[in-house]
């Protein structure tokens, strides 16, 4: 929609010397608006030439981006949380082997840096490659009263459920769906985390799953 040696027009809030490299989108073609644009670094610049080889789905395409995960770049890490964050359920799963368990755990524990949306990424994967001995870790976390501990909370119920499987529901029910003292935000992050077991994976049985949401039911509310 544009060639080399067009001039298009855009708002550049900043200061910054003839020369400088920005990345620029346009969106509603083909009547273009321009986004604000973003000085793109000699790093940044070789990452977005990169692109362009990468397969257009798949676990090697997700593998290039979980290089950045958490990157110094924020325009960088911004971007490898966004592709992670489309990515089918399946092809997450799929990245198993290449994932960086022991740099989740550090990120996960990282509640002052790490924002919440990116730390339901970092349960989700964990939940690919994690083990029975993170079990401890993740139930503390699940009986912390410190609500930055409990961020992501759905993600963190159903990662503690991958790996505990059908036997880790029971601690879900006491903690959020029989407690009448859970705030209703934590009692639907538990449904929502349970709903995500009944679709998305086999590790929970579906009876079992059902079990526990008939516990609603004696929630008036």
């Amino acid at each position: 929609l544009v060639k080399i040696g067009s001039t298009i027009e855009t708002l550049y809030f900043g200061e910054a010397r003839t020369g400088t490299n920005f990345i620029v989108m346009g969106v509603e073609p083909k009547k273009l608006l321009w986004s604000t644009p973003l000085v793109l670094s000699d790093r940044a610049k070789e990452y977005f030439y990169q692109l362009k080889k990468l397969p257009k789905e798949g676990t090697v395409r997700l593998a290039f981006f979980q290089n950045y995960l958490e990157d110094e770049d924020e325009i960088l890490a911004r971007d490898a949380y966004d592709e992670f964050a489309n990515a089918p359920y399946d092809i997450v799963k799929g990245l198993k082997a290449q994932m960086k368990h022991d740099q989740l755990i550090a990120w996960i524990k990282d509640v002052e840096k790490i924002p919440a949306s990116r730390r339901r990424l970092y349960l989700t994967m964990l939940g690919v490659c994690g083990t029975e001995s993170d079990l401890p870790f993740l139930e503390e976390l699940l009986k912390s009263t410190d609500r930055k501990q409990r961020a992501g909370l759905d993600a963190l119920i159903a990662c503690y459920l991958t790996l505990q499987g059908d036997s880790g529901v029971t601690l879900v029910e006491d903690l959020f769906l029989k407690n009448p003292k859970s705030d209703y935000a934590d009692t639907y992050s538990a449904i929502m985390s349970l709903r995500f077991h009944a679709t998305e994976s086999n590790v929970i049985s579906k009876p079992r799953i059902i079990q526990a949401l008939r516990l609603m039911l004696s929630r008036a509310e």
